[in-house]
């Protein structure tokens, strides 16, 4: 299945100069959006041992939900500032713009376990490290990455922590 066919560009949005990836087409389409979760899974097989999905907000929480109930895991929201009730883990991580920051509940996670990051979207990869420097604070460890569009444009699986797998079901080269 074409699932690029499913992917509405959408220019200028939500500033001048970015193309946005909406994927509210493919969550439209059972088989699509079922094609994409079986995509993802696909890519874990040599992740080893995995105990929970944990999905950033606010797109890789549907997709990483989905993952996880495929996989028969758990699922770990990774949410804004002010959305989990305390106490939460929280990681500062910079934008082109400025900066952000990650939460994590704090007793989500124990140490030992191992879980798989899921987003939508990696771009400059800065969402998806400061999420993995959430997972390492609670003890836990990562053991891969999925994606399901990548830019590699802007090099982002570049500014995961090596040595840890990543899996991208599409990839972008350019805008």
């Amino acid at each position: 299945m074409d699932l690029r066919a499913l992917i509405r560009l959408v220019p200028d949005f939500p500033r001048p100069g970015i193309l946005f990836r909406d994927m509210t087409p493919l969550l439209q389409d059972p088989a699509g959006f079922r094609a994409a979760i079986e995509q993802l899974a696909a890519g874990t097989t040599g992740m080893g041992s995995l105990d929970y999905v944990v999905g950033i907000e606010s797109r890789g929480f549907i997709l990483g939900a989905a993952l996880a109930q495929h996989l028969g895991l758990g699922f770990v929201p990774v949410r804004k500032p002010g959305k989990l009730p305390p106490p939460v883990l929280s990681q500062t991580y910079s934008l082109e713009y400025g900066q952000d920051q990650l939460q994590l509940h704090a007793h989500a996670l124990r140490p030992g376990e191992r879980v798989l990051i899921v987003d939508d979207v990696i771009a400059t990869g800065g969402t998806a490290a400061a999420t993995a420097q959430l997972v390492a604070q609670s003890g836990a460890e990562v053991g891969g990455f999925a994606f399901l569009i990548e830019l590699a444009f802007l090099s982002g699986c570049k500014a995961l922590p090596p040595g840890i797998p990543a899996h991208v079901v599409m990839v972008e080269e350019s805008n």
